[in-house]
């Protein structure tokens, strides 16, 4: 399939369940557990545990209605907001954080992070702890200077985002403003941490087929460079699984800090 024919995940939206399904399930036949759940979390779990981020309020801005990769990050952060550009992701999130009927198990992963922090006697403090700490779940839409108009979030002490800048970008401009306007959001001094897909072209949900901008290590850290941003901690995972739901070559999870 040529590339132009691939779909854009903000624009035409996408199967929130059978994305989360595929790469984030607890089910034997899931092969990505390795680089989309142990990964992260074992990355933002280090970064916290050394004490290099800090604030009180973080926006989350990440692919489909994922939650796992902020578990540590409740534990420091007392206001979260959620961006997403889909209703069925806010829905598919609401339905977990009201612990509704039909919500997602995340049971999996609140267990490898009680795990990391060595307190596996204490799983349901780990959702319900998150779960208390995030504070709304918006729109957010790129196309508007202010991303998540008509509210106006005051700026935050840290912004997590995990595999969207390359999932809205066509090109290189399109990523420097994506990413601009991300960190307009951000606190003089605050950290950006970026989770990155490095040399895709393509990835599915259910039967669709999705466009991602292909890019590589160097070209984030000069765009980090570029936007003002200074590097503070990158980390490269080489992709440990065969799949061709995506094709991927790496994970790339990049902080950065914002100019004072």
């Amino acid at each position: 399939m040529d590339s132009t024919t691939h779909k854009l995940y903000h624009v035409h939206g996408m199967d929130s369940r059978s994305y989360l399904d595929t790469y984030f399930s607890n089910k034997e036949d899931m092969a990505f557990a390795e680089d989309t759940l142990k990964f992260p979390m074992a990355m933002i779990h280090y970064q916290f545990s050394i004490g290099r981020a800090e604030g009180t309020f973080l926006i989350d801005i990440s692919l489909g209605s994922i939650i796992h990769h902020l578990y540590f990050i409740s534990k420091f952060f007392k206001k979260i907001v959620l961006l997403k550009f889909q209703e069925r992701c806010i829905m598919e999130l609401n339905r977990w954080l009201h612990d509704r009927t039909g919500a997602y198990d995340w049971s999996h992963t609140s267990s490898a992070a009680a795990e990391l922090e060595g307190t596996r006697d204490q799983l349901q403090e780990q959702g319900m702890r998150l779960r208390s700490s995030i504070k709304q779940i918006l729109k957010c839409d790129f196309e508007q200077e202010n991303i998540s108009s008509p509210v106006l979030l005051p700026l935050a002490d840290c912004i997590i985002s995990a595999w969207i800048l390359e999932m809205i970008s066509k090109n290189e401009d399109e990523y420097m403003k994506n990413l601009e306007k991300t960190i307009k959001l951000l606190k003089p001094g605050g950290q950006l941490l970026l989770i990155v897909a490095l040399d895709m072209t393509y990835w599915f949900a259910g039967a669709e087929r999705f466009h991602c901008f292909k890019c590589n290590e160097e070209f984030v850290k000069n765009a980090f460079g570029k936007v003002g941003l200074v590097i503070d901690y990158y980390a490269v995972q080489r992709r440990r699984n065969v799949s061709d739901f995506a094709d991927y070559k790496a994970f790339l999870f990049i902080v950065g800090r914002k100019g004072e």
